[in-house]
């Protein structure tokens, strides 16, 4: 089965010829698909959500049974070009408080968006109704929140439209995660910004003067903050054009009988945030380790950590198609639950929030079952292992690779799921096309490559893997475990 993937070097004469250097990752794994999504999904209507281009469906995939959700939108080239910045930022977006995006298909106008389906309802829901938080609650609610912004600035994106209705909770459970999610209307920050986007109650007044930067993210989060402590939002109009009138005020009452058992350090982060001038007004990373943040925030679950430490200490591939074969099967098969086992892990390591791991947070954290000398060195070993885009830090995917237990993971019905994952043509085996197709290879790799990938793996030599020939190159993960 061609997939325009392998190239010679005349199309690409800075493609990678060295199976030592192949690597992928979860992003290389988001891929766009020319024709009809309902290939591989049946699409289940009605819709369960509008984004800002397009309508919202729950999907299954047709192999993995997989729940997911897509955004079908049809698009002009004017269109296009916005929905391909929005998939571009949120390939880049690798963070438990950020919808995750799997592939995209494209039929003539029409674009699909498939990522991951959050049931547990928005933000909006609870706040609809009145309800306002504790303040336990609410600051568990804005560490979340706040770290996802947090995640985006560091990553030169600004979101520019947050809001409750754009934050989403993992599920029904009462302790889901809340997952940030329509990234339509952000960009990559520049210094001044001058479109007008944003919704009326949460718009920062400097986009309605049409000069901003990150901070208008910030403003907005202290906009949603208040409306949790006390159930409505501090700007308020009969129209629009009132509430907008309020907003370019900046005045707010924290004064009312509502406030008068709001703690003093919650009044004080909302003062910070919602500051009319940008250059005044606290970043969403000094707001994540504001101490009211930090006061109710700071006890996590460490029941599961030495297990998930002792994983990532055994993780090791035999070779390179075994390790991205692994992480194709946990990015596409873990289920809610193991990912909420793992998450807990994650967040007792994660000391300063912000989604990501730093080589001094590891090795705090490994210091518990080993001494600091031991845990330096492994944590060196560990970040050389599995921190696959070179960035010095642990990204959520990345942890979910090492910290999953192969021994739980690797049934026989993943493996044969995964196997048909990747046998596209349902030939019965897998070529080095398919392979290439479904790791994202692009034309960054060479034929030779991926080549000599399956040779690696190919018992009778014929040029394909096999079932039998991909389950024992998978079983082998556990002996390392």
């Amino acid at each position: 089965m061609g997939c325009g993937c392998v190239t010679s070097a005349a199309e690409n004469p800075n493609r990678i010829s060295k199976v030592d250097e192949f690597n992928i990752t979860a992003n290389d794994l988001v891929v766009k698909k020319l024709g009809k999504i309902n290939k591989d999904y049946e699409i289940i209507r009605p819709s369960i959500g509008k984004g800002s281009f397009g309508k919202v469906y729950k999907v299954i995939h047709k192999v993995s049974e997989v729940q997911r959700a897509v955004k079908v939108i049809r698009a002009t080239q004017f269109d296009q070009d916005k929905i391909a910045q929005e998939v571009l930022i949120l390939k880049k977006m690798d963070h438990p408080n950020i919808l995750k995006v799997y592939e995209f298909y494209q039929e003539g106008n029409y674009i699909s968006i498939v990522t991951e389906l959050c049931t547990g309802g928005e933000l909006f829901d609870k706040l609809s109704k009145g309800q306002s938080f504790s303040e336990d609650m609410a600051a568990i609610t804005m560490r979340q929140i706040l770290s996802a912004v947090n995640y985006c600035h560091s990553n030169n994106i600004v979101h520019r439209d947050l809001k409750p209705e754009n934050l989403l909770y993992e599920s029904k459970d009462k302790n889901a995660l809340l997952k940030l999610v329509d990234f339509g209307t952000s960009s990559v920050i520049q210094q001044k910004m001058k479109q007008k986007l944003g919704t009326p109650y949460y718009i920062a007044p400097e986009v309605l003067n049409e000069s901003y930067n990150e901070k208008c993210d910030v403003w907005s989060c202290g906009v949603i903050l208040y409306i949790l402590l006390c159930g409505y939002p501090p700007f308020q109009g009969g129209t629009e054009e009132m509430i907008m009138v309020k907003v370019k005020e900046g005045k707010y009452n924290l004064e009312t009988e509502d406030w008068q058992c709001v703690s003093e350090e919650a009044k004080n982060l909302i003062t910070k945030m919602l500051r009319k001038d940008p250059q005044q007004r606290i970043s969403a990373n000094e707001a994540l380790n504001h101490p009211w943040i930090q006061k109710f925030t700071s006890v996590v679950d460490v029941s599961n950590l030495n297990k998930v430490l002792n994983n990532i200490r055994t993780f090791q591939a035999v070779c390179k198609l075994q390790e991205a074969t692994w992480i194709f099967m946990v990015n596409n098969l873990a289920t809610s639950d193991e990912k909420a086992s793992i998450m807990k892990a994650f967040q007792a390591l994660d000391l300063n929030h912000d989604g990501l791991l730093s080589k001094e947070e590891l090795i705090i954290g490994f210091s518990q079952i080993m001494t600091e000398v031991e845990a330096e060195k492994e944590v060196s070993r560990i970040m050389r292992l599995i921190d696959k885009n070179n960035s010095q830090l642990i990204d959520y995917t990345e942890f979910l690779m090492a910290s999953t237990s192969r021994t739980e993971f690797l049934d026989e019905e993943r493996i044969e799921k995964a196997f048909q994952m990747f046998d596209l043509d349902k030939s019965g085996g897998i070529s080095q096309e398919e392979i290439c197709e479904v790791l994202g290879g692009g034309t960054q790799y060479d034929k030779k490559v991926w080549s000599d990938l399956i040779k690696d793996v190919d018992i009778n030599g014929d040029g394909e893997i096999q079932l039998d020939e991909f389950r024992q190159m998978m079983l082998s993960m556990i002996t390392k475990e």
